[in-house]
């Protein structure tokens, strides 16, 4: 094992003398190990001696299967981490780089290049049949002409045309330059929405954390997630992020759309940009990733409370106001463009630190 050096074990022990085997096993090889005890193999100091230890994800019983293929997707997560490569749009030097532990690679292409090609990209029908279903399919369409929504129809376009280009799994952008007097281009944040629901995560300014956070969400549970701004109502004990772009389809690239409305961008004040409404009472999680030498994650779980409107909100158009489980005190939340995203997957996010020796901070 240490000289092959697999992407992880399962070791399923069938009796107690199997034990120190195991044990060995993981001491002696530091691979991330799922372990699978039917209930009644393992005793409880057998069970303590592994149970929280990182690198190690134990699972003591019976016929748990659904555990184990958890595990499994774990260990693939972390494969598929160290396989991918993230598009970074941003300056105007090319680079390559190398995320620590995780080992997700970084490539970086100057800005210019995406305003080179949004020139040269014309409507063509594919980009005004993406434009009428933005149209169509939006519950409201508020500030956007017509010529905004084609023109974020084509950012679509753009930018896959680059992340095929440089065969990458996800991007980032530093996407506020651009939207800036002298306009360069249209704000990116309906592309953002159509590449999410894609199953492509698609990170804002260039937040390396937060778009290595959406693919790792994306990996492990096959959900887009909405990385956002982090705000409180202070009054009402509330947590209230916002951003404008999300993911329409929450729950995955083959489930419904969840509602949204066609805005302009809250900062820029022109373009075309998704107000999506999130599911009240959807019980959701929040995650940052930390990267480094030695990386962290921030951990929160919580439910919708409402989607604020706008106005009398003011702030980024896609905005969320819900509870968080985890502290008592909403001020003390940590973290900065977490991603949040449908479902109650804390203990799993937990599981997946604990496998991978992630300290988690919350």
């Amino acid at each position: 094992m240490k000289s092959s050096q697999p992407d992880g074990l399962l070791l399923i022990p069938l009796k107690k003398g199997h034990w120190t085997y195991v044990t060995r096993i993981v001491e002696e090889t530091g691979i991330p190990s799922v372990i699978l005890a039917t209930l009644g193999i393992l005793l409880v100091d057998h069970i303590r001696q592994l149970y929280r230890k990182p690198g190690v994800y134990l699972i003591s019983s019976q016929d748990n299967f659904d555990a184990v293929e958890w595990g499994m997707r774990m260990v693939r997560a972390g494969r598929w981490m160290r396989e991918s490569r993230i598009l970074n749009i941003v300056g105007s030097e090319p680079a390559e780089t190398t995320i620590p532990v995780l080992e997700t690679q970084i490539r970086t292409i100057p800005h210019e290049r995406f305003y080179e090609v949004f020139q040269q990209t014309e409507a063509t029908a594919k980009v005004r049949d993406l434009a009428k279903a933005y149209s169509s399919n939006a519950r409201e369409i508020v500030q956007p002409t017509q010529d905004d929504i084609l023109d974020a129809a084509k950012c679509y376009f753009v930018l896959r045309q680059l992340i095929a280009e440089e065969e990458a799994d996800a991007l980032m952008m530093e996407c506020l330059a651009g939207l800036r007097k002298p306009h360069k281009h249209v704000p990116p944040c309906m592309g953002f929405m159509t590449l999410r629901d894609e199953g492509i995560p698609a990170g804002c300014q260039a937040d390396l954390n937060a778009t290595l956070t959406l693919l790792l969400v994306q990996y492990l549970f096959d959900r887009p997630g909405f990385q956002q701004n982090a705000s409180m109502d202070t009054e009402r004990n509330h947590y209230f992020g916002a951003h404008c772009t999300s993911p329409s389809k929450m729950n995955g690239p083959d489930a419904p759309a969840e509602p949204y409305v066609l805005m302009n961008h809250a900062e820029a004040g022109w373009g075309c940009v998704p107000r999506v409404l999130f599911k009240e009472g959807q019980d959701v999680t929040m995650a940052l990733y930390l990267s480094g030498d030695t990386p962290q994650m921030i951990v929160y779980t919580g439910n919708v409370i409402r989607c604020p409107s706008i106005p009398p909100t003011g702030g980024c158009r896609t905005n969320i106001e819900m509870r968080i489980n985890e502290v008592e005190d909403v001020c003390d939340t940590l973290g900065m463009h977490q991603a949040i995203f449908y479902g109650d997957h804390g203990e799993h996010l937990r599981d997946f630190c604990q496998l991978y020796n992630i300290p988690v901070l919350t």
